[in-house]
């Protein structure tokens, strides 16, 4: 048995295929196919990392490369140590070692959580008010210090031993993500006879497809739409798929940096294979269809390990078969959550409760999850959440105001919306525009070739994804030269819902509060920090 938390029947990989891996030094086990994030979730192991300047308890908050907290070393042997690796992508294999970071003596037990209790000290911008004088201490005392203090992980002191190649690529049009929206894309530009390069920073192709469990295309379910899509775009002879490959840098004239993992991935890399590939292409035309980043909500307390975003769950339990707890609260502004406490309702976890901050949402996800038993709460916020080494509660109160309740639970589940992953866009020197409707940024003005595609253009509805990405790809190949095109449009028989959500903190957050709600996992910035931030300029 690969894990407690492990639900027989459900996900995509044979828990016969059973991969040993060990976490500070406790030995567990997971199944190929897992990520080292999965596989510990499996395991019921949810505290992994101690926060950068507080040194709280944190744990796994999403499924993906937007992972804030789960950074651990990867050891294979004395020198070859990989500092601030995201659990959430380092894919499981046999005999791996995973130390977590930034904590002394142990992750339990870490001295450095004083910093916590003395946060007052450490209020926004103390940096610079606190090592101004004496001048002379800078250089000796501060910097030095500071310098020691920064950081998480800490950096091989022997020669790296492993190798790497790099490879020059030249095509017409360059799709960057592996979702329904890039798969569409390549599909329509592939079958014009252009050269196509699509590549995806996961191990498998789907997207969004690995989690949702109502898509249907051309007859089939989401997830084996898109499998069976990128098997056949890996038998055309004018087409380049890369899995496990990063889009790193987008520069002028249509010049994109990638990364491929060629070998981090496998248990024994033999010395001849290079454990990294460089891939530096010039294409034509470049689709941008690298989806949206679910938001968080922000409450005092929201960074305790077992609160996680919704769609992340979603992904632990649809792909990997993993249920990350076995009581779980819902937090949401937004419809997408409600599938996640449907699936796990469905899965046999009990589901405690559903707070949704809006006060008279309706839909089929809303009324499928009443049907099932689960206790839906309009106009109300979490305004805590309980517990320290892994949350044990959350305090539920009316939005506007009124008597608390307290629901025990071992996981929070929250969505406020989902955030265009704008940043390759950004990157090619384009100008992001506010859309006021629905509260989030969008791409707006180009500065190159390229066009954005599916849910990082800010469009919602797989339809309307996929019929907008595929007249993208085979516009972009006959700008590049393509004269007719013969495929034909992936049909969408069912999707699933994706109201837009709400920004901003919840009531637990307000202006006359003095808790820790948290808005950047990473750097410890909370709601607090923002508001002096602001009211100092």
């Amino acid at each position: 048995m690969s894990g407690a938390f492990r639900i027989p029947g459900a996900g995509r990989f044979s828990q016969a295929k059973t991969a040993r891996f060990s976490f500070d030094g406790q030995s567990y086990a997971g199944i190929e196919g897992d990520t080292l994030a999965s596989a510990l979730l499996a395991n019921g192991v949810h505290l992994v990392g101690r926060s950068f300047k507080y040194h709280r308890p944190r744990g796994i908050l999403s499924a993906g490369a937007e992972e804030p907290n789960a950074l651990v070393e990867i050891k294979r042997d004395a020198a070859r140590k990989t500092p601030n690796v995201r659990a959430t992508v380092q894919e499981l294999y046999d005999g791996l070692d995973a130390q977590s970071q930034n904590r002394w003596p142990s992750l339990s037990f870490d001295v450095g959580a004083v910093n916590d209790i003395a946060s007052p000290l450490f209020s926004a911008g103390f940096y610079y008010k606190t090592f101004m004088w004496p001048k002379a201490a800078w250089k000796s005392l501060y910097e030095p210090k500071i310098r020691a203090a920064a950081g998480l992980g800490v950096s091989p002191d022997q020669p790296d031993s492993d190798h790497y190649s790099s490879r020059y690529a030249h095509c017409d049009v360059l799709v960057l993500g592996g979702g329904a929206a890039g798969i569409a894309a390549a599909l329509a530009a592939a079958e014009t006879g252009v050269r196509v390069i699509l590549a995806d920073e996961q191990a498998e192709f789907g997207g969004s497809l690995r989690f949702e469990t109502g898509a249907k295309i051309d007859g089939q379910g989401g997830f084996a739409w898109a499998q069976a899509a990128i098997a056949r775009l890996s038998a055309m002879d004018n087409v380049r798929v890369l899995s496990r490959t990063t889009a790193f840098g987008y520069y002028a004239q249509n010049f994109v940096g990638l990364v491929e993992r060629v070998s981090d991935h496998l248990s024994a890399p033999g010395h001849d294979l290079a454990r990294e590939r460089l891939w530096q292409v010039r294409a034509k035309r470049v689709v941008l269809a690298s989806g949206a980043i679910e938001r968080h909500m922000v409450f005092a307390d929201n960074d305790r390990p077992g609160i996680m975003l919704a769609g992340a769950a979603r992904t632990y339990l649809n792909h990997y078969g993993v249920a990350v707890g076995k009581n779980v609260g819902v937090y949401t502004a937004n419809d997408s959550a409600y599938a996640a406490a449907i699936d796990l309702k469905k899965a046999g976890i009990n589901v405690a409760a559903i707070v949704d901050l809006r006060d008279n949402p309706t839909g089929p996800v809303i009324d499928e999850a009443r049907a099932l038993g689960v206790e839906v709460n309009f106009g109300r916020a979490v305004i805590r959440a309980g517990g320290k080494l892994r949350v044990s509660s959350m305090t539920v109160q009316p939005k506007n105001g009124g008597g608390e309740r307290t629901i025990p639970v071992d996981a929070i589940l929250m969505s406020a919306g989902w955030t265009p992953s704008v940043h390759l866009f950004s990157q090619s020197r384009g100008k992001v525009a506010f859309n006021d409707e629905t509260k989030r940024f969008v791409p707006g003005t180009y500065a190159q070739d390229c066009v954005s595609v599916g849910a990082c253009n800010g469009t919602d509805g797989l339809s309307a994804t996929v019929d907008e990405a595929y007249a993208a790809g085979a516009k972009a190949a006959k700008d590049a030269g393509a004269k007719t095109a013969k495929g034909t449009k992936p049909k969408v028989d069912a999707s699933e819902s994706w109201s837009r959500g709400m920004l901003g903190a919840a009531p637990g957050a307000g202006p006359d509060t003095t808790v820790k709600a948290f808005v950047d996992f990473q750097n410890d910035v909370t709601a607090k920090d923002i508001r002096q931030a602001v009211q100092e300029g």
